[in-house]
């Protein structure tokens, strides 16, 4: 038979990503696009045998903090492991650009504390090759990479570059910074960037505890931003909100929300969570959300698609003791010298007798709500059952919550990890998440990869959906072809990227092959390969085939091929 085809995936199980049914069929790729999806297809140059195995679009994932990784790595792992194919960074407000150079250690203080990036892996890794986003899309315009990646214009960033330590305090925006910041949003916009982000919660402060440049920013400088937006005639929003007003519907702060729409013209959408000390709000703000809708303002709930946990651990960057005056002792020690000191009777004693110290008060009481606390073991469960929670553990042994924790960080080989699901784990059950999962008006989202190095590793959730909420959940399971969609489909068309996220001709040729029935994530453990030798979590998964990234197979059963066709995504396809 005479070659087609660069590349055809045959006799595997389509799911497209529209939500129709699976069916058995070739996908044929040619010059990095689906070129047809059908039966008996001509032959390839390259032919990969997918009998028996699922055939999905390449993942989305819309929520990321790979701006610093994607300047040194040429991987974005842990995402790229996880068949996902394209991501979107610049969320949150935080960033690297635009950035003069008196200003790049205010970037990464905020970088920092905000996303967990240690400031040597920054220093080391970041080149700081320019200084306007125009300049910085350039500069990733030159990597090469496993995946296609795009980035927003971040609000920290631009706020200090047009207003230098004033926007630094939080001093309110003049009429000529507003102007500024309105033409620099468009300037990006118009280079590539596929819209603004902006963080508006108290969780955010920068390495030294303060609170970041954008948390206090007035409606009236999102509203310039907004109309540089207008001006554009393109780009998103995306923001993160810790919407204190929202007990009812028509909050203040949504209300803002629905201005910003109005004066952009563009779509938004925010992180929506559920979390146990406000209850009943994520139902709140979907009934604003579903209102907005229906009056034609597009605003979307980013949704997480497992519980949204923090991991502590000895290796880690924190632990319920990691901020206690006494662990200083011990802090920089190897591990094995650190539980010699940590399993002296008397050192215990002292840590669990002191009190912790900590400039982001929000992150010391997570640290120490250890009653709410699990092992996450290996393989991991993201759902454990109450009665694995510490406090019902330690209540059996009569010991505190906060002595079970101390025991099981020092056992054994000290690389125990306790997991603490911060949100989306109400009472231990996952139903609220489930209603989040499946509202129409949400975007499952939230890897945060390239972020949280040592103290969050949610970029495999695409590996989660699959083998949890659509394979082994007990109860309600969700439909194979929707939960793909899910992944696919519906992020890409969230952030304008209508070329990719199916398999049907003349869309880009990002593919996965899959064995549904063995695949499975493994649980996260630290390495160092950062700039530096610093340290991140990585977290491996099996059962994925083939990962084809521009119809060019970059992984294969886990293992990476050499193939670099990812690049730089400049603007809304």
């Amino acid at each position: 038979m005479a070659t087609q085809f660069d590349l055809v995936v045959r006799n595997g199980t389509v799911i497209d990503g529209s939500g129709a049914e699976p069916r058995e069929a070739d996908v044929a790729v040619q010059d990095g696009k689906i070129a047809a999806v059908g039966r008996t297809l001509g032959a390839g140059r390259e032919e990969i045998d997918a009998r028996g195995l699922a055939v999905t679009p390449g993942f989305v994932d819309i929520h990321t903090h790979y701006d610093g990784q994607a300047t040194w790595d040429e991987r974005f792992t842990p995402s790229s492991g996880h068949g996902v194919t394209t991501v979107l960074m610049g969320n949150c407000g935080v960033g690297f650009a635009p950035c003069r150079p008196e200003d790049r250690d205010t970037l990464i203080k905020v970088m920092e504390g905000v996303e967990d990036i240690p400031e040597l892996v920054m220093r080391e890794g970041v080149p700081w090759t320019w200084q306007s986003f125009p300049e910085y899309l350039d500069a990733l315009a030159a990597r090469r990479c496993d995946i296609d990646f795009a980035t927003q214009v971040p609000h920290a960033p631009l706020r200090v570059f047009v207003m230098g330590q004033r926007g630094v305090e939080r001093e309110p925006a003049t009429a000529q910074d507003l102007a500024a910041m309105s033409a620099l949003v468009e300037e990006g916009v118009n280079a590539g960037a596929l819209g603004f982000s902006t963080s508006r919660s108290l969780f955010h402060r920068t390495s030294e505890g303060a609170l970041t440049p954008t948390i206090t920013a007035a409606e009236e400088e999102l509203t310039a931003i907004a109309r540089g937006l207008r001006r554009a005639g393109k780009g998103v929003i995306q923001l993160l909100d810790d919407f204190a007003d929202t007990t009812t519907e028509g909050s203040t702060e949504f209300g803002m929300l629905r201005r910003l729409v109005e004066a952009s013209g563009r779509p938004l959408s925010f992180t929506l969570l559920d979390i146990s000390i406000y209850p009943g709000r994520w139902q709140t703000l979907l009934r604003e959300v579903d209102r907005a809708n229906r009056e034609g303002l597009p605003i979307r709930g980013q949704v997480a698609a497992r519980p949204v946990a923090l991991l502590y651990g000895l290796e880690l960057s924190f632990h319920p003791f990691s901020t206690c005056p006494s662990y200083r002792e011990v802090e920089g020690l190897p591990l094995a010298a650190k539980l010699a000191r940590l399993r002296e009777p008397a050192m215990k004693a002292r840590l669990l007798a002191e009190e912790p110290v900590y400039r982001n008060p929000q992150m010391l009481a997570f640290m120490r709500s250890v009653g709410n606390m699990f092992v996450l073991g290996d393989p991991p469960n993201y759902t454990p059952p109450a009665a694995e929670r510490l406090d019902a553990r330690a209540a059996k042994l009569g010991i505190t919550p906060l002595a079970l924790a101390y025991d099981l960080l020092v056992q054994g080989d000290g690389r125990t990890i306790l997991f603490h699901p911060g949100a989306n784990y109400t009472d231990c059950s996952d139903a609220n998440m489930a209603s989040m999962l499946r509202d129409p008006n949400t975007v499952i989202a939230l890897g945060d990869g390239g972020a949280h190095y040592g103290l969050i590793c949610d970029a495999s959730y695409t590996t989660h959906a699959l083998t949890y909420w659509m394979r082994d959940r007990r109860g309600e399971r969700l439909p194979l072809s929707w939960t793909v969609q899910q992944l696919t489909d519906v992020p890409a068309r969230a952030v304008g990227l209508g070329d990719r996220g199916r398999l049907m001709p003349g869309f880009r040729a990002d593919i996965n092959v899959i064995d549904l029935d063995r695949l499975k994530v493994a649980a996260p453990h630290p390495v160092h390969n950062l700039p530096g030798g610093g340290r991140r979590l990585e977290q491996k998964a099996e059962g994925y085939r083939a990962t084809i990234v521009a119809g060019q197979p970059t992984y294969r059963d886990g293992a990476f091929t050499g193939a670099l066709p990812g690049r730089l995504i400049r603007g809304a396809r």
